[in-house]
């Protein structure tokens, strides 16, 4: 009778001990291996997330695209692109370019590659992207949107929701055939403010005739109330596109923008050229890319 009771009391500690183990299984997911997350399901463990990649503040090729900007126009010689003192990827000792900082000048003759185009607007930045992708560079750099948003007339400017797309389109073909570029995006330039500054010039103004801008540009000593509302109009445009490439560039973890760096910064004379009084002088691209290079190669974004 001792022998049967002491097993049906050991046989009844089990059951119980059973029991609640089962139940805090049930409260807590727990699952047979031992090993996979509360959250799991079907018994597989949750994939855990891709770490976000760690920034390069040294790449070792670059690649730009974008506008006459980065192409050097007017910089050299009137109407003219002069790519040797490009702030990404000239060779020219005075501007030092984002290029020439980082690899050196020898090496960025061999690991650059500047596909900016003038005139560009942001629907030809995938193509450029495509070919710069070919490299395999390191860096790509980003400068597009002005001549977006300077056209014959205010009303002929981008679509907001058009600039997102070919932006978004652009890193796309990128990552096809880069996946692991980083990618340095400038913010488009406040526009109104080179109005501000190179209307004070006979000359730039007479050049100003030709077209350059005139959604800004046109009628440059008028300050009546439609004048102001045009200008206005496009100053707006410029901060809705650079709000895009902020936007667009946060969701690629291998993406940074320079948080209203060109924007933001106060061109004066100096840096402006002689000839259109409008494009970076050789000053204002030595300027650009001491932004660049501190964006680039600061451990954390905007810093």
């Amino acid at each position: 009778m001792r022998a049967r009771s002491h097993r049906s009391f050991s046989a009844r500690v089990l059951a119980g001990v059973t029991a609640a183990v089962l139940g805090v299984c049930a409260l807590t997911a727990c699952s047979g291996s031992g090993d996979e997350s509360a959250g799991s399901r079907g018994g597989r463990s949750s994939p855990s997330p891709s770490p976000t990649p760690a920034w390069d503040t040294s790449p070792d090729s670059v690649a730009a695209v974008g506008d006459s900007i980065t192409r050097g126009f007017d910089a050299c010689s009137v109407l003219s692109d002069c790519p040797e003192v490009s702030w990404a990827t000239g060779t020219d000792a005075d501007v030092r370019s984002l290029a020439v900082r980082l690899l050196g000048t020898s090496r960025a003759r061999t690991h650059s590659w500047n596909y900016a185009r003038t005139g560009a607007r942001m629907e030809d930045l995938p193509g450029q992207m495509a070919r710069a992708g070919a490299h395999r560079p390191e860096l790509v750099t980003v400068m597009a949107g002005s001549n977006d948003a300077c056209r014959p007339t205010a009303t002929s400017m981008t679509p907001v929701d058009t600039f997102r797309s070919d932006f978004e389109e652009s890193l796309r073909r990128l990552r096809a055939a880069a996946p692991k570029a980083q990618v340095y995006v400038m913010s488009v330039p406040d526009l109104k403010r080179l109005w501000s500054e190179g209307r004070g010039s006979a000359l730039g103004k007479t050049v100003w005739k030709l077209g350059i801008c005139s959604s800004m540009l046109a009628d440059p000593d008028a300050f009546d109330a439609a004048a102001g509302a045009r200008r206005d109009r496009v100053q707006e445009r410029v901060k809705a596109y650079n709000k895009v490439l902020a936007d667009v560039c946060a969701k690629d973890d291998r993406c940074r923008y320079d948080g209203g760096a060109v924007f933001g910064y106060r061109f004066g004379e100096r840096q402006l050229s002689h000839w259109d009084w409008f494009h970076p002088s050789r000053d204002g691209q030595a300027r650009l890319a001491a932004l660049a290079y501190r964006g680039v190669t600061s451990k954390e974004p905007g810093a």
